[in-house]
């Protein structure tokens, strides 16, 4: 579905990350991780066209990027950023924003648009808000009014920038099932996600970037026996019997001091 190849992103004269190259495939979730700061919102914007690439190409459907004109990519491609703005209109309204890469010069819905509005309201948990007004709603609930935009869209790939921001607990885990749905209905999923243990549960694959490149793109599965991520995070990751990851901080290593003369050793 995404294919990257010796991609290097920045801003100005600064290069955020340098010669990154890995496939996100369909109906799978691939994750970006990494430290704060290594670049993985920056690379994500990359794949959604909202920021230049420096060097390297990226591929959608084997063809590159460059060649979808704006309706094609958005008829392809949804994308979920952290950070917007909170117009004043109606949940129903900006869910049916997902539709205007297919709405003629008349810009009127037909009834097929408005049944994927009501399908991606009902598939987010949203239908009930459908008349409040966006600007009432909490932070969690405007995410989820959000991602049914995104799924409106429809298209067979989203992008999505630590979409568990302003969640509860529950909320988290329940969106990231409704993510591994998806991906089961055949869409690429690529996220970036803040939390590691969360990152490993749901994901096919994962990119850990750090150093300004591409660490590591590997499973779960081989990143923890690997123990990369420990290094990377200074944590010490493990995993529960029923095959749940959770994190335990680094411990610093022991000293010691002689007791003839006070010294460490």
């Amino acid at each position: 579905m995404f294919e990257l190849r010796s991609v290097s992103v920045g801003y100005g004269e600064r290069a955020v990350l340098q010669g990154v190259s890995f496939a996100a495939q369909a109906g799978r979730i691939t994750a970006l991780v990494g430290p704060n700061g290594c670049g993985k919102t920056t690379l994500l914007k990359a794949m959604a066209r909202q920021l230049p690439l420096r060097e390297g190409e990226v591929r959608l459907r084997g063809c590159p990027l460059q060649s979808y004109t704006r309706r094609e990519f958005a008829r392809t491609t949804a994308f979920m950023p952290q950070v917007r703005a909170i117009p004043e209109i109606t949940v129903r309204g900006l869910v049916s924003h997902g539709r205007f890469p297919y709405l003629g010069l008349s810009r009127q819905m037909t009834a097929r648009d408005r049944r994927a509005v009501e399908q991606a309201m009902q598939a987010a948990g949203v239908e009930r808000w459908a008349q409040r007004d966006l600007r009432e709603l909490s932070g969690g609930e405007r995410q989820r009014v959000y991602l049914a935009m995104a799924l409106a869209q429809g298209g067979d790939a989203i992008l999505l920038d630590e979409p568990t921001t302003y969640l509860d607990v529950a909320a988290q885990f329940e969106l990231l099932e409704l993510l591994r749905t998806l991906a089961g209905q055949g869409r690429a999923v690529i996220l970036v996600l803040h939390d590691l243990a969360q990152a490993l549960q749901y994901s096919d694959e994962v990119a850990v970037l750090a150093d300004g490149r591409l660490a590591a793109f590997d499973t779960p599965e081989r990143l923890f026996a690997s123990r990369m991520l420990d290094r990377v995070f200074g944590v010490e990751l493990r995993r529960a019997p029923d095959g749940t990851y959770y994190l335990r901080r680094e411990e610093p290593p022991k000293t010691a001091s002689c007791n003839s003369c006070g010294n460490i050793v």
